[in-house]
């Protein structure tokens, strides 16, 4: 069994936060928190796997009140060098479980993280969780990347996602349990410890965008939306990723 809490410790926590660039350039975060704000309204946000506090911050500069949950204590005490508790208040736990409040707004996930739960009841337990945070007519907003199995060769297992000066990333696949575990390979000069490689591996399930609806459905929503990004441009069968809105039914 995969423990989170040593996946997710203090050297993930420090690699996590590149400022202004990657996941957390202008042109990433900018829509991202646009979007965001604008499906929040004037009412509470709360973040399921807030991490670093990557969305939240700029999210809450932005004028929203956000909460968040987070099972990383390394993780949150990256956050807290960053902003207080007064201002982004964070309940340390398991997304599938843990209680943030009611009566939010919005609720949201992103960049992939429902797949770092590895089963399909947990998934189901973070839909019904969010639920639980949820003010009638609320929304839950899911950023997850499509899996692309079309791009794996006949008789192999893995595809190289990205390879670039200094860093290469390795998928590979269990299709029976829908399982892919990424790769993550960095070398060359700027490794502090001396070392000529790093390697970390992280565990995924992946989902479907048409079990991602059912899951839904089983806990009370029904899609709202569902673009290939945060800029809202259509989502079609070559898209490699999805933002889905979901709507929480009146009880």
């Amino acid at each position: 069994m995969i423990n989170q809490q040593q996946l997710w410790d203090e050297e993930a926590a420090k690699q996590y936060d590149t400022p202004g660039e990657g996941m957390f350039s202008p042109e990433v975060l900018g829509p991202t928190v646009e979007v965001l704000s604008k499906l929040a309204g004037n009412g509470p946000a709360v973040e399921f796997a807030i991490g670093t506090g990557r969305v939240a911050i700029p999210l809450w500069e932005a004028g929203a009140q956000v909460s968040g949950i987070e099972l990383s204590h390394a993780m949150i005490s990256r956050l807290r060098e960053k902003v207080g508790e007064d201002h982004i208040p964070v309940v340390q736990g398991d997304m599938t479980e843990a209680a943030a409040g009611e009566n939010f707004s919005l609720a949201f996930l992103v960049f992939n993280t429902i797949a770092n739960l590895l089963t399909q009841d947990e998934q189901v337990r973070c839909f019904q969780n969010a639920a639980r945070h949820l003010a009638p007519g609320g929304r839950f907003v899911i950023e997850l990347w499509v899996p692309q199995l079309r791009s794996l060769p006949p008789g192999h297992r893995g595809t190289v996602e990205v390879s670039q000066p200094g860093y290469l990333l390795i998928d590979t696949y269990d299709v029976l349990r829908q399982h892919v575990v990424s790769h993550h390979v960095r070398f060359g000069p700027e490794l502090s410890d001396g070392r000529d490689a790093r390697i970390g591996r992280t565990p995924h399930r992946y989902i479907w965008p048409s079990e991602l609806d059912l899951m839904a459905r089983l806990a009370g929503f029904r899609l709202e939306s569902r673009w290939a990004g945060w800029d809202r441009g259509d989502f079609t069968a070559e898209s490699r990723s999805q933002v889905s809105v979901y709507r929480l039914a009146p009880p």
